[in-house]
Parts: C-alpha cells; sequence; structure tokens
C-alpha cells in the first residue's frame, strides 16, 4: 500500500483524523484543498464563485494524479472527489481508501459557523447536507473501509485504521 486517502462528506474527521494518523505511522500528509488553495492562490470558496464546480473538479483531479505518484502519504480528500470515478480509480490503484462518516447532525453541528463551506452555504444547511449524502453513498460506498466518526475521538478512529491497515 503507497498511501492512504481520507474520503468523506465535510466535517467527518479527514483533515483532523489524517494529521495524526500520519503522524503516528511516521508519513507525510496533505490535504487536498489546501494545496489547490495554495497553488490557486485564493480560497474553495472564490474558486466555486468565480470557476464554478467544474473548474475545481478539474484543479482536484491535478493534484490527485500528482499526489498519488507519491509513497507513504495520508491524504485528505474533499467531500466531492468520489463523484469522478477516475478518481477512485487513482486512488485504489495508488492505496487504500477509507470513508469517513457521520450522521446528518453531526456534520451540522461540526460545520456550523463556516462560511469557507461553499456547498453549505444555503438556507437549509441539514437539508443539503442529507440531499448531498443520499447523492455521494453510493460513491462512499467504494471505499475500501468505512468508519463512522460519529460518536468516536479522532484518536478512536486512528486506532480503529491502523488495527485495519498495518
Amino acid at each position: 500500500m503507497d498511501n492512504i486517502y481520507l474520503v468523506g462528506f465535510m466535517g467527518t474527521g479527514k483533515t483532523a483524523v489524517g494529521k495524526e494518523l500520519a503522524r503516528r505511522k511516521s508519513w507525510h500528509f496533505i490535504d487536498l484543498d489546501e494545496l489547490i488553495e495554495m497553488r490557486e492562490k485564493r480560497t474553495i470558496v472564490d474558486i466555486f464563485a468565480k470557476e464554478g464546480e467544474p473548474y475545481f473538479r478539474r484543479k482536484e483531479k491535478e493534484v490527485l494524479k500528482e499526489v498519488s505518484k507519491e509513497k507513504n502519504f495520508v491524504v485528505a480528500c474533499g467531500g466531492g472527489i468520489v463523484i469522478d470515478e477516475d478518481n477512485i480509480r487513482i486512488m485504489k490503484e495508488t492505496g487504500k481508501i477509507i470513508c469517513l462518516i457521520a450522521r446528518p447532525e453531526v456534520i451540522l453541528k461540526r460545520t456550523q459557523g463556516y462560511s469557507h463551506r461553499p456547498l453549505l452555504n444555503t438556507p437549509d444547511p441539514k437539508e443539503r447536507i442529507e440531499s448531498l449524502l443520499k447523492l455521494r453513498a453510493p460513491f462512499y460506498a467504494k471505499a475500501d473501509i468505512t468508519i463512522d466518526t460519529s460518536d468516536i475521538s479522532i484518536d478512536e478512529v486512528v486506532e480503529k485504521i491502523l488495527k485495519i491497515v498495518i
């Protein structure tokens, strides 16, 4: 296994879990959204507002292809990366895909007050979360492993992953 890819909806703990997992494995950690923001010299919100989601998804695929050539990386992926079958193929060929999930009310609580979540800037964010979760469920189901983070700590999630991937 070359890399570990953390996928799942926003607010499920991909970044927090990814950083701790990388630390424990003595691997590198990278957040694809942060890498895109750094390269574009602007926020994801700004990219969505000015260029639209299709542009963002192209950039996301570009950085995934680059990162997938590396080894010993824990990669926190954007929540929608799985909607592209090519992205799933790339991740499966170069590592394990671990999907972090959480109940909609938990996601809402974890993401409330963050304006940097462009897909949740709607009048009814909980309804939007439920709708997107339903839409993405078949794609998230393609992960090698799924872990519900609703009621467990970051350390507990990391422990579960380490038991499975070592």
